[in-house]
């Protein structure tokens, strides 16, 4: 056993598209100060009768598929999540009765923007360890229901959907598929992104938060590649959290990444914590920006100041 691997994507997003003209509409914005600002064009808005463990499961239901698998075949189920309204039973839990999933291990990992690359990294660990053979690993949010709409500096960033990974041992002697994780936190600054109160509602500091993101974490991305092996110019493609066309691009030119594919889904998207990176790393499976064996750098960040990365190899 060397390891796991990632077997197959599957993402989701709801029927609803908010534009940019839609958001003039109800706050004072414009599409030129928002995709000057952040990059966002449209994003995917849920309906009041689709909670995130109904978009978390459509999503697994598609890695399910892509990996000619049945809800039998999983013994672990992971869902990055930061936006369920309930506490019990957890969103990994209805998603595997969704699925019919028969007897998993089911949690839930709350890192927020980061939580994604978290669980990736606690199911390789659960794989490695011999207590699990295959996952889910899912991020889902819907952000739109923690979002204040008449405040025009954050609901202009934020959508909603799912992205799921299906994750298993790769037995053998080549490389594993799932890189050593590099994660941590700075919680001194945990104030930068918040999602408090009762209603809870998004907010930020923007301004300390691209400061760090720009700053901070591209040495760390960097030791993300060490730990693999690799160097950032042997990497295919760069898939980071996708908050804001403005950091992810800097941040992707100071890793040093120049041969790589940067995921750019904001632009379609918007800002959706957890499932931004598997979203967007499955629609450049999808779209046929990578292949099958294709070194990526997954890394996420923001809430909590938190960050998680690793160098996965594409299913």
């Amino acid at each position: 056993m060397t390891g796991s691997r990632i077997a197959s994507l599957g993402h989701y997003q709801p029927a609803k598209v908010l534009t940019n003209e839609d958001l003039a509409g109800l706050v004072d914005t414009s599409d030129e100060w928002i995709t000057s600002r952040v990059g966002i064009r449209t994003r995917h808005i849920a309906g009041p009768d689709e909670p995130v463990d109904e978009l978390a499961a459509h999503a697994a239901a598609k890695a399910l598929a892509a990996a000619g698998l049945t809800p039998g075949d999983i013994d672990l189920v992971l869902v990055a999540t930061s936006t369920a309204v309930d506490r019990s039973p957890n969103t990994a839990a209805r998603v595997a009765a969704r699925l019919g999933v028969p007897s998993p291990a089911a949690m839930d990992v709350n890192v927020v923007c980061a939580g994604f690359t978290h669980a990736l990294a606690t199911a390789d660990h659960t794989v490695r360890a011999g207590a699990a053979t295959r996952a889910l690993v899912i991020g889902a949010d819907k952000m739109s229901e923690v979002t204040d709409w008449t405040d025009r500096t954050t609901c202009v960033l934020v959508g909603d959907g799912a992205g799921a990974a299906v994750v298993e041992a790769s037995p053998g002697t080549g490389e594993p598929g799932v890189g050593p994780v590099l994660w941590g936190s700075v919680p001194e600054m945990g104030h930068a992104v918040r999602i408090e109160g009762v209603p809870a509602r998004f907010a930020q500091e923007g301004q300390s938060v691209y400061r760090w993101a720009t700053t901070q974490l591209p040495p760390i991305a960097r030791r993300a590649c060490e730990r693999a092996g690799l160097a950032p110019a042997d990497l295919a493609a760069v898939v980071l959290h996708q908050a804001n066309l403005r950091i992810i691009e800097p941040l992707a030119e100071k890793i040093g990444a120049v041969n790589a594919v940067v995921a750019r889904d904001v632009t379609a998207s918007g800002n959706t914590s957890a499932a931004s990176i598997p979203l967007a790393f499955s629609k450049l499976v999808e779209q046929g920006a990578v292949t099958s064996g294709d070194p990526v750098l997954l890394f996420g960040f923001g809430g909590n100041l938190s960050y998680a990365g690793q160098v996965v190899r594409c299913p």
